[in-house]
């Protein structure tokens, strides 16, 4: 069990590991607190947004949608990798999911496949959006995939975590497929070598 980074903690942690960091007015304050607890955190979620353009896709992460509130995450990682606080606390970005997977991620152990929708992940995950459409062409610039390992191994290094505690939206939530254009194995298999 971890108790959530303070965000000045949060902040220190991306930026030792050489994030270019771009912090949005209000982000340390910017949650969905009111609708639920924020922590116990046990891993970090990767998403993409389904969007193109920085800018609005920021924005779009940080204001949500008529349908959903924002935060949609903590922070946003454009194609240039910049890492853009969004919020923090608790955001909307990981919704219901398997609790069969956040066990294994407790445990650090293989995910089994996620066939359930029975436990809040958005209290207990740490998200981070990327700007990619997520069609399976859109390219991932190595700037963007080195600042996702930065920032993943970021938090994990703050919390004493391995690379079993990153997982993709769609390890987590049945019919999801978020992160698409990379494999999450080769993601962890990256983040490991950036903790040893």
């Amino acid at each position: 069990m971890s108790v959530p980074l303070s965000a000045d903690r949060f902040l220190d942690a991306l930026t030792s590991e050489g994030l270019r960091v771009v912090e949005l007015d209000g982000w340390k304050t910017h949650n969905r607190n009111s609708k639920g607890p924020w922590g116990p955190v046990h891993g970090v979620m990767v998403h993409h947004t389904g969007t193109s353009g920085a800018e609005d896709t920021v924005r779009l992460c940080h204001d949500g949608r008529p349908d959903l509130p924002g935060p949609l995450c903590h922070g946003v990682i454009t194609k240039d990798g910049r890492v853009h606080l969004v919020g923090y606390g608790r955001a909307n970005h990981a919704g219901l999911g398997d609790g069969d997977v956040l066990r294994a991620v407790i445990a650090e152990k293989r995910l089994p496949p996620d066939n359930e929708a029975d436990t809040d992940g958005n209290s207990v995950f740490y998200g981070f959006e990327c700007e990619n459409l997520g069609d399976g062409h859109d390219p991932w610039p190595e700037a963007q995939l080195d600042a996702l390992v930065r920032a993943t191994a970021a938090v994990c290094r703050a919390h004493g975590w391995g690379e079993r505690s990153v997982i993709g939206h769609l390890e987590w939530q049945p019919g999801k497929v978020d992160p698409r254009g990379f494999t999450l194995d080769a993601l962890r298999d990256r983040i490991a070598d950036r903790l040893k």
